[in-house]
């Protein structure tokens, strides 16, 4: 058996907090910038490698924390479904900190991500009806609504920002792909949706946060404190409001959850429930303005537009990483043999551009028709969002394109930012000049 190795680094970039409506300005600087791709503008060339070179290759965390990447469609989408792959986060902590010291895997939230059966499985199902196919459908106007609320708040600062001289620049991202998923979510919880950039400072830190564990115990100490105070509140008023924060206490009441658990629900929930569709907006909508022409096939016909989604799932995959997995017994991985006690990562990303998998994997082809990528996961673990990111990305695009037919990027790709994390695929900001 034979083990390749390959390593990968990512540079450490700051998040914005996202405003309301503010027009964008592009950085500016003395000298001309030089910006080379790097694994997080462009991890695909890396991945493509690694899954040529080998089935598995090894890397060390900032943390020096050994993890082995599953880079190729067939053993990836295995991977998801075998048990032998736990991913208990506190049996893993025990497990990282007999190997390092100093590294955080997160044991301070406890949600579904991050639990085995029985836990998991009792976790799952207290909130598994809430993103059913039919409920799903029944946000849709819901959804819609928001959508357009905002797209009429693109359309005010647009022409606020408009001149005789100079056309209105709109950052996509804080302007529209962020605010629409959390508002979504927000309501789906119950929410105020005015602390939005309070979810939104959270969600970064969380995702971002190896190397600064302090940072990441605040974030969490104050979502929780946070989710509590409301829940605590409802409790006083006796207030139970159709939504999914009323369910979760009353499975509480009925000793199916914690306090933490409540909490770590939540935390997914505002997470996990606006993360793959900011991304994935961004992406998709990058996707478009780079490939003039299948822009124009789309925009001849947007009833395609759920099967493009499927496609902006594939080719840009929200989430490149799948969370972190590690061995109760040793795993065979095409020859290679990944000994018991070793951390693993599943590449998503990779997969999804295996060319053994799909035909011309590196081109986005809307109307493809060898479906079946794993942007979502896949086996016990697959995202139970799936459903409501996809049809918020439906809807959200086909008004985009519908509002602003002739869109373009305000800026050169290469200045570009993107999300300091290996597991998210996602930009910092999409500026974008308005036209119709």
């Amino acid at each position: 058996m034979t083990t390749a190795t390959a390593a990968t680094t990512a540079p450490r970039t700051n998040s914005p907090r996202p405003q309301k409506h503010r027009p964008y300005k592009p950085e500016t600087t003395t000298q001309p910038r030089q910006n080379p791709p790097t694994f997080l503008s462009d991890p695909y060339p890396t991945l493509a490698r690694m899954r040529q070179s080998a089935p598995v290759s090894v890397l060390h965390s900032d943390g020096g924390l050994r993890l082995w990447i599953i880079p190729r469609y067939a053993d990836v989408r295995a991977a998801l479904f075998d048990r032998r792959l736990a991913q208990d986060v506190r049996r893993a902590q025990a497990l990282a900190d007999s190997q390092v010291e100093g590294v955080n895997l997160g044991t301070d939230i406890t949600h579904m991500l991050s639990s085995d059966p029985p836990d998991h499985t009792r976790l799952r199902r207290v909130v598994q009806a809430a993103f059913s196919r039919k409920r799903v459908e029944a946000m849709r106007p819901m959804v819609e609504r928001i959508t357009l609320e905002l797209l009429d708040g693109l359309d005010a600062a647009a022409a606020h920002h408009t001149t005789r001289t100079t056309t209105a620049t709109v950052d996509l991202i804080r302007d529209f792909a962020f605010p629409l998923p959390i508002l979504v979510v927000c309501e789906l919880l119950g929410f105020p949706p005015e602390d939005r950039d309070l979810y939104r400072k959270w969600s970064t830190v969380i995702v971002t946060q190896e190397g600064d564990h302090a940072a990441f115990q605040r974030a969490v100490q104050e979502m929780g404190s946070y989710v509590l105070a409301i829940a605590d509140r409802r409790i006083r008023r006796n207030d139970r409001p159709a939504d999914l924060l009323t369910e979760l206490l009353a499975a509480r009441e009925r000793g199916e959850l914690t306090d933490d658990e409540i909490v770590g629900m939540v935390a997914l929930l505002l997470i996990g429930g606006h993360e793959t569709t900011v991304n994935l907006l961004g992406t998709s909508c990058l996707a478009l303005l780079r490939d003039p022409g299948q822009a124009a096939w789309l925009r001849a016909d947007l009833t395609r537009m759920p099967g493009a989604v499927e496609e902006f799932l594939r080719y840009d995959s929200p989430i490149c990483m799948a969370t972190t997995r590690f061995t109760t017994e040793p795993v065979d991985v095409g020859g290679v043999e990944i000994p018991q006690d070793e951390f693993v990562l599943l590449s998503l990303g990779a997969a999804n551009r295996d060319p053994a998998r799909f035909k011309d994997p590196d081109r986005l082809i809307l109307d493809r028709q060898d479906a079946g990528h794993l942007a979502f996961g896949g086996g016990i673990h697959r995202c139970l969002g799936a459903l409501l990111g996809k049809l918020e990305t439906e809807i959200a695009l086909t008004a985009l394109l519908t509002r602003f037919p002739a869109m373009t990027l305000a800026c050169h790709e290469r200045d570009l930012r993107w999300r300091n994390t290996m597991m998210l695929r996602g930009l910092e900001a999409l500026p974008l000049t308005l036209r119709r």
